[in-house]
């Protein structure tokens, strides 16, 4: 009763705030669909400049270490300086940076290009989902309006690899850049005259030694976690990570003694606050390993092209959108804990469709396990994201909307990296190198199956055959294992969410 009698209260958005809406959805799409075509347009931009294989990583990486490591900062930025500025501040960041990336004449510039990208993104992703908690305070539109958001970030995923195939069949690389200008030109006409602006009256100056803290402690971490994925434990990524460590924990301490800390800390004494955040971090992990693990199995064992595979794994981001539209008007009917608890559940049974995959038996199973577990976690995206804003007072919406976006983040890197290695691990566990193979191919071929289908075109038919058949049957196993790891995470989530919200 309690419940209802504040959803009647709060103040309704009209026609702005919905078109406000749309104008902040437009940079969700761009900036995931930033992260997809670049898969596609690396080995154009590569052949073009001649990026070397660690410059072409570094093109990569950088966009999403600067994410990483700018998001708390600039949430607690937007909070102090004012949301809709330091938006707009971002829009023009990304903007100029996109026209540089597309133009740039060596690696080192586009290195560069994509790192002021990274830091601009990391302006706009808070502020979005911050401003959306000013301009809709009833809760019921503002599931809608997050869904929506939601459901744009998705979006971008999907339409990603088809959208960068068009632009490489016609134009040249630059051009995956410069589909984003047109976007932040938008953003800025209409930002002004659509988005309130909010800050936080009481906020001190930003404590720089905080900042320094926070980068000292996520590009570290970041950096290992995504170094632990390629090439499984090495010294250099395991200190990265422990030093990062580190910093984190003197990065907490330090916001325990200050008044107005970059991160507050008794945000976590909201229980729904702590829950969605755990469940928005693991819930990623466990799918973005096996994102992971299905995108190389549509390649290396189905022979598949990187856009063919992109296609095929359209289907699961399509069926993530319905499940984010669809979010809302469940949750009018179902509460939260129930909806994102069953929702899960049916996730984890969509994930067991893979277990029966194996090297001759094709993908179409797989695609539909995974495209019916996409479907369920969108109550927990969705809802989680809401739970985060909703539990956080509106003075630190950008803070809170910063946390959120920050254990997405730590989520997908430390999946990549643990699953990933996971599957590395049975691979090269479950491997059989035929006797007759030379000891620099079998070295090769033990690291990885990329390895060992290099190493096979080196070899006599017959030899090729049986290490090929091998290699493939010993990913497939970890797959297996990858998809019932993760299965046991979401079976677990689950019940998190049915016990711990169930009061939501």
């Amino acid at each position: 009763m309690v419940h209802t009698s504040v959803i009647e209260r709060a103040p309704r958005a009209g026609a702005r705030e919905w078109a406000g809406l749309a104008v902040l959805a437009l940079p969700c799409l761009l900036l995931s669909l930033d992260v997809s075509v670049l898969h596609l347009a690396l080995p154009h931009l590569g052949a073009d400049l001649g990026a070397g294989s660690v410059e072409q990583l570094w093109i990569m990486d950088i966009y999403g270490f600067m994410i990483a490591g700018f998001l708390v900062t600039m949430g607690s930025l937007g909070d102090r300086i004012g949301r809709r500025r330091l938006l707009l501040i971002g829009a023009v960041a990304f903007g100029a940076a996109s026209v540089a990336a597309a133009y740039a004449p060596t690696p080192g510039l586009l290195i560069a290009a994509r790192a002021v990208l990274g830091v601009a993104g990391a302006t706009l992703m808070p502020s979005t989902l911050a401003l959306i908690s000013n301009m809709f305070t009833d809760p019921r539109q503002r599931g809608v309006a997050i869904s929506v958001w939601m459901t744009c970030f998705m979006g971008g995923i999907a339409i990603g690899p088809p959208v960068a195939g068009v632009l490489l069949e016609h134009f040249w690389w630059g051009s995956v850049f410069l589909a984003g200008v047109p976007v932040m030109a938008l953003l800025l006409v209409a930002g002004p005259l659509l988005l309130p602006e909010y800050r936080d009256p009481a906020a001190d100056r930003l404590d720089l030694v905080s900042v320094a803290l926070s980068l000292a402690a996520v590009l570290p971490v970041t950096y290992g976690l995504k170094e632990l994925a390629k090439d499984g434990p090495h010294p250099v990524p395991l200190l990265a990570t422990a030093v990062g460590a580190a910093f984190a924990a003197a990065f907490v301490r330090r916001q325990r003694g200050l008044a107005h800390p970059l991160m507050d800390l008794r945000l976590f004494a909201n229980r729904a606050f702590g829950v969605a955040l755990a469940i928005t971090m693991l819930n990623v992990f466990a799918f973005g390993g096996v994102y992971l693990v299905m995108a190389q199995y549509l390649q290396l064992v189905e022979g598949l092209s990187p856009l063919g595979a992109g296609l095929l794994l359209v289907p699961p981001a399509t069926a993530t959108i319905v499940g984010c539209l669809a979010t809302p008007f469940l949750a009018r009917r179902i509460p939260a804990g129930r909806l994102v608890g069953g929702g899960l559940l049916v996730s984890a049974a969509g994930l067991l469709l893979i277990l029966p995959l194996d090297a001759a038996s094709g993908p179409t199973l797989a695609l539909i396990g995974m495209t019916v577990g996409y479907l369920g976690l969108a109550p927990a995206a969705v809802l989680g994201a809401d739970l985060v804003i909703g539990a956080a007072p509106p003075e630190k919406a950008g803070a809170a909307s910063a946390l959120s976006e920050t254990s997405g983040e730590f989520g997908m890197a430390l999946g990549i990296a643990v699953l990933g290695t996971l599957n590395t691990a049975i691979y090269r566990s479950g491997l059989t190198v035929p006797a007759d193979v030379p000891p620099e191919a079998a070295a090769a071929s033990r690291d990885t199956l990329v390895g060992a289908l290099d190493a096979a075109r080196g070899l006599p038919a017959d030899v090729a055959a049986r290490l090929l058949a091998s290699g493939r049957e010993a990913f497939v196993s970890g797959v297996h294992v990858v998809a019932v790891t993760s299965v046991v995470i979401i079976v677990l989530l689950a019940v998190l969410a049915l016990t711990r919200l169930r009061s939501r």
